[in-house]
């Protein structure tokens, strides 16, 4: 497998509320050298991006306390963040609509495989370095 950049890594924001699942996904992240933040709920990523903090990807779960993931992704969109690819995460294929109504960019399914993520990372990065 290739080895993205690491002069021109990726920031993440990884919004998951349970522990295994956000580990697994930061492990992948980690692998292939992008930097990530966690929140472990769609407020306190809220939160992130009001104290200013920009991220190229989000990856945000569905269910989670305090605030869903599909609720999240509205609020990001609504503050003007347009350009952040959003990907929607869950084990529950009906989680697919809400995320998509809400303004994300893509869903996959959980769990996520390596080759997937890569991809996605990759294509984050080309457009990126275009945009300069």
């Amino acid at each position: 497998m290739a080895s993205m950049n690491q002069g021109s890594a990726a920031r993440a924001l990884v919004i998951e509320d349970i522990n295994v699942d956000r580990v697994i996904l930061l492990r992948m992240l980690q692998k292939l050298n992008c930097e990530a933040t966690v929140a472990r709920n769609g407020k306190e990523a809220i939160d992130l991006f009001l104290q200013g903090k920009t991220f190229d990807i989000v990856f945000s779960d569905q269910e989670m306390p305090v605030m869903t993931g599909p609720e999240a992704v509205t609020k990001i969109r609504a503050m003007g963040a347009t350009e952040v690819k959003i990907v929607g995460l869950s084990a529950d294929f009906g989680g697919m609509e809400a995320f998509m109504r809400a303004g994300a960019d893509v869903f996959v399914p959980k769990p996520m495989k390596l080759e997937t993520l890569e991809s996605m990372l990759q294509d984050v990065i080309h457009k990126k370095n275009v945009r300069g």
